[in-house]
């Protein structure tokens, strides 16, 4: 998710741009996984206790961005204000203090950017209200400006304790990881996504396990990469062939969660041409672009040509995400598109040419969209076309 930046394409595979003449990192030691520190934060700096029993995420979920710490054109929105019709809430965003720190900053949007923002003390009590209506509230880390690089177990070990002290703080529902831009690439020789060696891999993947371990069953994991990070492993892995590093490299982040993973919503815009399962390149913008690469999560896919192939999500694990207008990102798709790529995804119906490699998947989690904010600002033509459409889903 981002606020303003968009990625060259995607198919500019060899040559120049992102897949093209970047000098491959140096190789780096395998790094092996051990326990991130588990210190708890002070009593003193939580704002609310952190309910008991948490609702279950609706079988067809809208879920969208709430500009929370910063403000842009579309205008500031107060997390109360944010109608019922959305299922779960990602505030955006949590930075680190440096891109190698680890340490997590969540700071409120000042007044005298925002104005009318909500302060600490209001943003709980929302938070709060919004989970009695069985709504989930979490933070978003990283974004365009908020690269995060654990290059270390030391700045893996901040990453767990400042992003412990954010969710206790406020009482928030769990983590939506939005790594975007050079946060996550892959070493030299890391070819095998079930087993990284790359440090900043392991160490992600290390936090995550501790952060889910800590808050148990209810604790939602929500992950929003781009197709760059994704899909694209189906062509493309790591550095290999000169490629870029960051080909593909959330994939060994996605398949060591897979047993916590609540959603993931790819970012089906800022996107180059991607190719998909039916050897194609599929361009944004429209149903067909939404169904092969939705798809592929659905199916599995061979990772490149690194011999190993990307075990299929379970349908209730993928969404697919969206721009909700045209200023908010390259890759608007009109509602009747979008409404078209569900219909062919979860009723295999209205697929055009494309064949499902995974079959129809009912219950699929539904829509993501960037941002809540530009939705509010166009009139809310993204929450009025769709969440009735979802709840018309099988």
């Amino acid at each position: 998710m981002r606020r303003t930046l968009v990625l060259a394409a995607a198919g500019a595979l060899l040559g120049t741009g992102l897949f093209g003449g970047a000098v491959a990192p140096a190789a780096t030691p395998a790094v092996t996984a051990t326990p991130a520190a588990t210190e708890t934060p002070a009593a003193s700096a939580t704002l609310v206790q952190a309910p008991s029993d948490i609702a279950a995420i609706p079988r067809h979920a809208l879920i969208g961005y709430l500009h929370a710490s910063f403000a842009n054109g579309s205008g500031y929105l107060r997390l109360a204000d944010v109608p019922a019709e959305w299922d779960v809430i990602n505030l955006a965003f949590g930075e680190p203090t440096s891109p190698t720190s680890g340490e997590i900053r969540f700071s409120l949007c000042p007044p005298s950017e925002c104005p009318g923002a909500e302060s600490e003390a209001e943003l709980a009590a929302a938070i709060q209200a919004k989970q009695a209506e069985g709504k989930q509230v979490l933070l978003s880390i990283g974004g365009q400006n908020g690269q995060v690089q654990l290059t270390t177990a030391a700045a893996r070990d901040a990453f767990v304790s400042s992003v412990s002290a954010i969710i206790d703080r406020y009482g928030l529902d769990g983590l939506d990881i939005d790594f975007e831009g050079h946060s996550l690439s892959l070493d030299p020789g890391d070819t095998d996504f079930r087993n990284p060696t790359t440090p900043v891999v392991v160490h992600l993947i290390s936090a995550l396990q501790t952060l889910t371990d800590r808050y148990g069953d209810d604790f939602v994991l929500t992950m929003a990469p781009e197709t760059f990070f994704v899909q694209l492993g189906y062509q493309f892995y790591g550095p290999g062939g000169g490629a870029d590093p960051r080909a593909g490299a959330y994939l060994p982040v996605i398949h060591a969660m897979r047993d916590d993973l609540t959603v993931l919503h790819v970012q089906d815009y800022n996107s180059g041409p991607i190719m998909g399962l039916d050897g194609q390149y599929h361009t944004m913008g429209g149903a067909d672009f939404h169904i092969a690469m939705t798809d592929m999560l659905k199916a599995g896919f061979p990772v490149a040509n690194t011999g190993h192939t990307f075990p299929p999500l379970r349908e209730d694990q993928i969404a697919f995400g969206t721009p909700a207008a045209n200023p908010a990102g390259n890759g608007y798709t009109p509602p009747e598109q979008i409404h078209q790529a569900l219909d062919c995804l979860a009723r295999g119906q209205s697929c055009g040419g494309y064949t499902l490699r995974g079959g129809p998947s009912p219950a699929l989690r539904g829509l993501m969209t960037w941002s809540i904010n530009w939705d509010r600002y166009h009139d809310w033509e993204f929450m009025n076309a769709h969440r009735p459409y979802l709840d018309g889903l099988p």
